[in-house]
């Protein structure tokens, strides 16, 4: 174990010994500073130490050619010092390597979220926004003003408010699980407390009986034997279209006038109650042999990935430009409300898991308010 009084000049001229593949040279000095010189011309500063458990350990300050001798010593001594104080400037390296890319934890994430309905969603906005940008980012290094920032780019380059909305909370249930999983790095999570603009781009469309006419007229026109079925239960049942495409006739009870889905994007199961036109529509749906789907897509018997090709046209010859599928789902809620049905069981009927989502169809109510109130004038006599 060669030692010498290391200085900027013994580091130039210092070499491995002859016959060696490196030569460790230790200042006299500094305990623990080394010089080490390889046959192939490279000189590396390290400290070595042992740590409180008697552990010998070493801690690289870099290489000769990157590091001026004058910073190597005195980093060198920086860590002599937290040796002696009872540190470990090792065990803070292993612990930093131990947390987790948010790579690694996205992986977790999207596992354990595989089950769920929106799962193809949640996993093409990590796969195109969050993992390009923290993908390789250790999760103590990701924090609040940064994630900020780069929300705010997103909007900034055109993504709509709502599809920034769900990036920030994708990003953030991630550190919510990770911190369920005490995963290190997860105990800030970035998100929280970030300012959300508001959401001012929800559509809502709903239509008039005359207009369902008209739609249910193009659909049975449609080169898509089954879209004529599909939108007809859609308006009549208020489901979600990922729901009927994936029903099963057994999930259909005809003597109880019931369809039952098994789960939905709440994540609960539930009943929705069919009405005897519903009935009738599900009357006329041509069964295929050893296919269970209700609806499925007569070339492959599986459920159809879209429908969209069919709706599109669909839409074009009702005169009904922009409509969406969803849409549907409104206007079934707003032909109920306008009935008299109330927003209770128009949620029950919706599936929705709070009172709150049924609250936006509140003012399809208005005439059947003004009837109450016209009736409570009534029984007073008020002319």
């Amino acid at each position: 174990m060669p030692k010498a009084k290391l200085d900027a000049a013994f580091v130039a001229a210092a070499q491995c010994q002859p016959g060696k593949s490196k030569t460790d040279w230790y200042d006299q000095i500094v305990t623990g500073f080394v010089l080490e010189c390889r046959s192939s011309g490279g000189k590396t500063y390290y400290l070595r130490y042992q740590n409180q458990s008697g552990t010998q350990r070493q801690y690289k300050i870099g290489g000769a050619q990157d590091v001026a001798f004058a910073t190597a010593k005195k980093k060198a001594i920086q860590l002599r010092s937290e040796v002696v104080m009872g540190g470990d400037p090792c065990g803070g390296k292993a612990q930093a390597k131990a947390i987790p890319l948010y790579s690694e934890l996205a992986e977790m994430h999207l596992d354990y979220a595989k089950d769920l309905k929106s799962h193809s969603t949640m996993e093409m906005y990590v796969r195109r926004h969050i993992l390009p940008k923290w993908g390789k980012t250790r999760l103590t290094d990701i924090n609040s003003r940064s994630v900020a920032q780069w929300l705010s780019e997103k909007g900034a380059r055109g993504l709509a408010p709502a599809s920034v909305e769900k990036i920030r909370v994708i990003f953030g249930r991630s550190f919510e699980l990770g911190l369920r999983w005490d995963i290190p790095g997860c105990e800030r999570n970035p998100t929280r407390g970030l300012p959300r603009k508001p959401l001012n781009n929800a559509r809502e469309r709903f239509l008039s009986a005359e207009e369902a006419a008209r739609l249910r007229a193009a659909v049975a026109e449609s080169h898509n034997p089954q879209l004529q079925h599909i939108v007809g239960l859609l308006l009549l049942t208020g489901a979600r279209v990922r729901e009927l495409l994936d029903a099963k006739w057994e999930h259909i009870d005809t003597e109880r006038k019931a369809w039952f889905i098994p789960t939905s994007k709440t994540g609960k199961s539930r009943h929705v109650p069919l009405s005897g036109a519903a009935l009738e529509v599900i009357a006329t749906i041509p069964r295929f042999k050893g296919c269970p789907w209700l609806v499925p897509n007569p070339d492959t018997l599986k459920p159809f990935v879209s429908i969209k090709h069919g709706w599109q046209r669909a839409i074009r010859v009702a005169r009904l430009p922009g409509l969406r599928i969803h849409d549907l789902r409104h206007s079934a809620a707003s032909f109920m409300v306008n009935n008299g049905v109330d927003l209770f069981a128009v949620g029950k009927v919706l599936g929705h898991a709070s009172y709150q989502s049924t609250q936006r169809y509140s003012h399809l109510a208005n005439d059947t308010l003004l009837k109450a109130v016209e009736a409570g004038a009534a029984k007073q006599a008020v002319a």
